[in-house]
């Protein structure tokens, strides 16, 4: 049995459950790095050591990186925030999943509860393999009560069970922080749930960002591999306070969650990507692109990268990067990472044609928009003329039907007078 195993509570418990109720005496834990802080990997060992547990890493930071770029060509975010958790979980499932073939597993094993949406992510990887895939916590119905109390009754090397006060997930995209006081909408996060950011403060910095076919490269002018230019720029960007977000998140089973994200190299990316689509793109590529946009974002939430339809997206996606290549100058501050200036030797965009001190446009004159104007919104007049029209004719035909009814009521009346004068008679 296989285990995604990261030493903390719930996977820690995992290990006996998987013996006791599900009857595997050879359980492995497989820890899989997608930019974690090291000390992470020290307590899933050290955790491993004391429990006996045959452990392996995997080092896929390599991977996840490329899938973080190939998100930026996207433009992917839901619900206002860079994916970042949704995107490193089919990565660390296939990572998992290549070591349990590789060990000879019967089955593979995760710690994720039935609320969240991790089980649905590794699930979706681990379903196309013959492996038995289990889930103790959500099958077992447990609670992280019941779990610290199993877990001091076995001795088990954890440390009270949380960890923390918060419950928190890193990798090289975003770092993101629940649990707690913070499962309340209206507490105010103190400044210490932030490793990645720096508060904001009148400081400003300005850089250059390059990019090739739709994924940055470099950085003024130094290039980078994508694991050291996302590095480089969440120091950057962090130091002045970029990439935070505070959100009420809808989750796939139908949950609202409240999650808080530092995404600082995303949320710098991502803005100087869709400043140099403005410039390059059509305005016709940019609308349709939206859609494309979305619904990849929305299959990567799902953790459905390898889909057909993603595949299908990711066509038009290339065709339209083939052009995003130039450079962004990005200007950080007040928190924030705004594009200030562009250039690329495909823009669709003439500062002659733009200009008002030019007085034609190429071989077009202004006087040629004449006719443009008289033509623009004529539908528009149209139908408001016949609204306004009917409207009249409608305001007459009430006015006559209401004095006709006001007629017939004053002659029944008169009729049920003169019949009630007869029977007093």
């Amino acid at each position: 049995m296989a285990l995604a195993f990261s030493g903390g509570l719930d996977t820690t418990v995992c290990v006996p459950l998987l013996e006791e109720e599900y009857g595997y005496d050879d359980v492995i834990g497989v820890t899989v790095d997608v930019g974690q802080p090291e000390s992470e990997f020290e307590e899933a060992e050290e955790t491993a050591d004391a429990l006996d547990l045959e452990h392996y890493v995997v080092d896929a930071k390599d991977e996840f990186a490329e899938l973080c770029l190939d998100s930026v060509r996207a433009n992917a975010t839901y619900q206002g925030y860079p994916l970042g958790t949704a995107l490193a979980r089919p990565v660390i499932a296939e990572a998992i999943l290549e070591v349990a073939e590789e060990q000879g597993c019967e089955g593979i094993a995760h710690g994720c509860t039935g609320k969240g949406n991790d089980q649905l992510r590794f699930e979706a990887v681990w379903r196309d393999s013959d492996l038995e895939v289990i889930a103790p916590v959500r099958e077992l119905g447990l609670t992280r009560e019941w779990e610290q109390e199993y877990a001091a009754e076995k001795d088990l090397p954890v440390e009270g069970g949380s960890g923390g006060d918060w419950s928190i997930d890193t990798n090289l995209w975003s770092r993101s922080v629940e649990g707690d006081d913070l499962e309340d909408p209206s507490y105010v996060p103190p400044e210490d749930i932030y490793a990645w950011t720096q508060a904001p403060t009148g400081d400003t910095q300005e850089i250059e960002i390059s990019f090739e076919q739709g994924y940055p490269v470099a950085v003024d002018g130094v290039e980078y591999e994508p694991v050291e230019l996302i590095e480089h720029l969440n120091g950057v960007a962090g130091a002045y306070g970029v990439g935070r977000t505070d959100s009420m998140e809808d989750r796939m089973l139908g949950l609202k969650v409240r999650e808080n994200y530092e995404h600082p190299a995303a949320t710098t990316l991502l803005n100087a990507h869709v400043a140099l689509e403005g410039l390059v793109l059509t305005q016709e590529e940019r609308e349709f692109k939206q859609l494309i946009d979305q619904r990849w974002s929305k299959k990567g939430y799902e953790g459905l990268v390898d889909a057909p339809l993603v595949g299908a997206l990711e066509g038009f996606i290339a065709e339209t990067q083939k052009r995003v290549t130039g450079t962004v100058t990005i200007r950080f501050e007040g928190g924030q990472a705004r594009a200030v200036a562009r250039d690329s030797d495909y823009a669709a965009y003439s500062a002659e044609h733009a200009s008002f001190d030019t007085e034609t446009v190429g071989k077009i004159k202004q006087e040629d928009a004449t006719g443009v104007a008289k033509y623009h919104g004529f539908q528009r007049r149209l139908a408001n003329e016949a609204i306004a029209a009917n409207a009249d004719d409608e305001e007459v035909e009430l006015a006559t039907d209401g004095s006709g009814d006001a007629t017939e009521t004053t002659e029944s009346a008169s009729d049920g007078s003169d019949v009630g004068t007869e029977e007093d008679e």
